[in-house]
C-alpha cells in the first residue's frame, strides 16, 4: 500500500527541520555571545550542577576572606588602643618616679596625683575604643562601653568572646576584654588609683616598691596581650594567602566547567549558519509549486 505525500506534509517536515537547525544555530550564537558553553541547564545537566556547586564554594571562600579582613581590622584597632593604654601607663610610671623621690613636697605630689587621675581617664577612654560601632573591649556586650570615664572603674562589659569564621570549621577570637587587661585588684586601674592615694599620703616607700612593681607587671601584661594579638594577625595573614589560592583554584575550575572554547564555538557557529542557509534554500526550492504541478 503506497502512501501519498501531500504538500502539507512536506511543508511540516521542512519547517521541523528548519526549526531544529535554527535551534542549533541559536545555541551557537548564544555561546559565542556569552562566552559560556552552558547557556541553560538543559545544555549540560551534569556540568550545570557542578557549576552551581563551584559557585557556592566560591561565595563561601569570599565570605571567609571578608571575615579575615574584618578580623584583621578589629585586631589592628585593638592594637592601636592597647598601644595608647601602654603609653599612658608608661607615662604614669615616669610620674611615679618623680613623686616617689623624697625631695618631692606635698604640692608637687598633689600635682602629680592630678596628672595620674587624668591618665586614668585616658586609659579608660582608650579602653572604650570601638570598631564600626562595636566596643572592642566589652566582650560580647559590644554595644556597651566597658568603662564610665568619669565614674567608677567597674567593668561594664561581660566575659563573652567575639570570633570570626575564617575557614570551614575554623574560627579565630578577635576581642580582648578590658577586665582581663586592666581590671582586678592588682590590675592597672587599681594600681593607678592606689598611686593617687599614696601620692596624697606622701607614702614614698609604697610608690618606690609596690606601685612601681605593679605598674611594671601591668605594662608586661599589656605587651603580652599585644604579642598574642600579633600572633593572631600572623595567622590571619596565612589564612588570607590560603583563601586567595583557593579562590583562584575554584575560579579556574568554574571556567573549565562553564566557559566555551571560543575557537571551537566560532567554527560551530559558522557551520550551523551555513547549514541553516542551506536548509532555507532547499526548503524554498521544494516548496515552489506552480499551477502546472497541480494539472499533472
Amino acid at each position: 500500500m503506497s502512501t501519498r505525500v501531500t504538500t502539507g506534509m512536506v511543508q511540516r517536515n521542512i519547517l521541523a527541520d528548519l526549526n531544529a537547525v535554527n535551534g542549533r544555530l541559536t545555541r551557537a550564537q548564544m555561546q559565542a555571545a556569552s562566552g559560556k558553553q552552558i547557556t541553560r541547564p538543559s545544555d549540560d545537566p551534569f556540568n550545570t550542577s557542578r557549576a552551581l556547586a563551584l559557585r557556592q564554594d566560591l561565595e563561601a571562600t569570599r565570605q571567609y576572606m571578608r571575615n579575615v579582613d574584618d578580623a584583621d581590622s578589629w585586631l589592628k584597632a585593638t592594637d592601636t588602643a592597647l598601644t595608647q593604654i601602654t603609653d599612658s601607663v608608661q607615662l604614669a610610671r615616669d610620674l611615679v618616679l618623680q613623686g616617689a623621690s623624697d625631695s618631692s613636697d606635698p604640692a608637687a605630689r598633689e600635682a602629680i596625683a592630678q596628672q595620674v587621675e587624668q591618665l586614668i581617664k585616658s586609659v579608660k577612654e582608650s579602653a572604650n575604643a570601638n570598631y564600626r560601632g562595636s566596643y572592642l573591649f566589652s566582650g560580647a556586650k559590644s554595644d556597651t562601653a566597658p568603662y564610665d570615664v568619669d565614674g567608677a572603674d567597674a567593668y561594664l562589659g561581660d566575659g563573652g568572646t567575639i570570633a570570626r569564621q575564617i575557614g570551614p570549621g575554623t574560627s579565630i577570637e578577635v576581642n580582648v576584654r578590658a577586665d582581663d587587661a586592666l581590671g582586678g585588684p592588682t590590675g592597672v586601674l587599681s594600681t593607678l588609683r592606689g598611686i593617687v592615694t599614696h601620692l596624697r599620703a606622701g607614702d614614698g616607700t609604697a610608690l618606690r616598691t609596690g606601685d612601681l612593681d605593679a605598674l611594671d607587671a601591668g605594662i608586661d601584661k599589656l605587651l603580652g596581650i599585644q604579642a598574642a594579638g600579633g600572633a593572631r594577625a600572623n595567622r590571619l595573614e596565612a589564612a588570607t594567602g590560603r583563601l586567595a589560592e583557593l579562590e583562584e583554584s575554584t575560579i579556574s575550575q568554574l571556567s573549565t566547567t562553564e566557559d566555551a572554547d571560543i575557537a571551537k564555538t566560532l567554527i560551530e557557529l559558522n557551520s550551523q549558519s551555513a547549514a541553516y542557509q542551506a536548509a532555507l534554500r532547499a526548503g524554498a526550492s521544494l516548496l515552489q509549486v506552480s499551477l502546472m504541478d497541480f494539472l499533472r
